[in-house]
């Protein structure tokens, strides 16, 4: 922290004590997911304090929030230990991140897909029936900045998450709206394995056809036009199956 005290000197103390704090379950959340306590005890409190040279508050929240996740289990008489994978809340976006993040994993993004083609397809045929104007300009906004990225003026992952985002919204169904953050984490890096494998970005073609289907009220058709999408990510993910972990 010594390096760059001068850079939040002036930053209240409680949101100073909110950085440590995230800081810090950033890198225990990280070591935990990448197997750095698979054969180790977990620290104590005072030992994670005092390696990471912070406050005993900040370790404790810190353990409480990763408690939270899925990632810890606190119980008396038997300290803080790391909880299998099989605890984890994948659905938090912290975890999905730095599990996608530790590794390249094929078999986690195919579930990942797997996943979307259970949902997305039918947030679309949802979009298509129950959808209002600012969700069809949210939709038309996604799909622009997806044009707009294939002459280099967008980013093209950050719109296609935007495009995805704003048919999920538009089904006006508060589950599939709650999926749009791990909807978003997990697209970043699925999204930036299949344009590796394609060479280029997202078929905006094949997008502007979820986008016409939605605004034509054809809930049939956009269901098809999605599943298409994300059947293609799919089959890309197949093929390269055997090069995985």
């Amino acid at each position: 922290m010594t390096g760059s005290s001068h850079l939040i000197i002036d930053e209240p103390a409680a949101q100073l004590g909110r950085n440590l704090t995230y800081g810090l379950l950033d890198n225990i959340g990280r070591a935990i997911v990448t197997g750095q306590f698979e054969k180790a005890v977990f620290p104590t409190e005072a030992e994670l304090a005092k390696q990471h040279g912070v406050s005993r508050s900040v370790t404790r929240e810190a353990v409480k929030m990763l408690t939270a996740k899925g990632l810890l289990s606190a119980r008396p008489r038997q300290g803080t230990t790391v909880q299998p994978t099989s605890s984890w809340n994948l659905f938090d976006t912290d975890v999905l991140r730095w599990m996608l993040e530790r590794k390249l994993s094929i078999d986690l993004l195919r579930q990942f897909n797997e996943l979307r083609v259970a949902v997305e397809p039918e947030g679309a045929a949802l979009a298509a029936t129950v959808a209002g104007e600012d969700d069809l300009a949210r939709i038309d906004a996604g799909l622009e900045r997806m044009q707009a990225a294939e002459h280099g003026l967008d980013d093209p992952l950050e719109a296609d998450i935007a495009f995805h985002v704003a048919i999920l919204r538009a089904s006006k169904n508060p589950f599939y709206i709650q999926l749009r953050d791990v909807v978003s984490t997990a697209l970043r890096t699925s999204i930036r394995f299949t344009n590796r494998i394609k060479g280029r970005s997202a078929d905006v073609a094949e997008h502007a056809k979820v986008r016409d289907a939605i605004a034509a009220r054809d809930p049939d058709a956009a269901r098809i036009a999605m599943r298409r999408i994300i059947g293609d990510v799919l089959g890309l993910i197949e093929d390269r199956q055997p090069a995985g972990e």
